[in-house]
């Protein structure tokens, strides 16, 4: 199902019951869930959030999740890109979140901080072995100041990438999320570096309002020595 049949859906719009029991802020987020078509198609589907949607067109794109790869999902709640990851032919999957995560078949979901210096052990045998794809959908709460939620959203995706600079399997890949906006330069020039090809897209199931995009890495490169 792709983001254009799913975005292109026509239903009436649903109205808000009770609506004076919320406040302005809560009745404008409840109304955009119960109106949105992706939200409806991942209930339909049973996806964990509106966010699998995103993957999926990512990995139709740019053929992220190989048959029988190794994948971990970091900041993985509630767990949409995790079961993307193993619905699209993954073999191991680990989701990694200060969160609890409902247990979902087929992957292994911890709880916890994926700097920890345990975590390399743990994976090593979650896995049985090198990450194909390290993934990241992770994003700060937004303060609503455009300069400070780009640098706490980089913060997040240059630590994804310190994570996978150090687990990645040769010619592995790399997506995390972004927010378009001047202070990614340094890090695209690592990715440049260190990956063959460097793309950014910007989904169909990301929210037209919404300034996310994504950065696309793959064929790593580890460094030598």
């Amino acid at each position: 199902m792709t983001g254009e049949t799913i975005g292109s859906r026509r239903r009436s719009a649903v109205r808000l019951k009770m609506a004076r029991k919320h406040k302005p802020s809560s009745q404008k987020w409840l109304l955009r869930q119960l109106n949105d078509p992706y939200v409806i198609a991942a209930k339909e589907k049973g996806l964990r959030s509106r966010a699998a949607f995103k993957l999926i067109e990512l990995d139709g794109k740019f053929g992220l999740i190989r048959k029988g790869a190794r994948v971990v999902d970091l900041g993985a709640a509630p767990g949409g890109w995790t079961q993307v990851a193993l619905e699209r032919g993954a073999a191991r999957v680990v989701g990694i979140d200060l969160l609890d995560i409902e247990p979902i078949g087929g992957a292994v979901l911890i709880k916890g901080d994926f700097q920890d210096d345990s975590m390399p052990a743990t994976l090593a045998e979650a896995l049985g072995g090198p990450v194909d794809l390290v993934m990241s959908d992770m994003a700060p709460n937004t303060t609503g100041h455009t300069a400070t939620d780009h640098l706490r959203i980089m913060g997040l995706a240059e630590l994804a990438l310190d994570f996978a600079f150090r687990h990645l399997a040769p010619g592995g890949a790399f997506v995390t999320k972004l927010f378009q906006g001047g202070a990614q330069g340094e890090m695209l020039e690592t990715l440049k570096r260190r990956f063959a090809v460097v793309r950014h897209a910007k989904p169909e199931a990301s929210r037209k309002d919404s300034r996310e995009l994504y950065v696309v890495a793959t064929g790593y490169r580890p460094e030598e020595g």
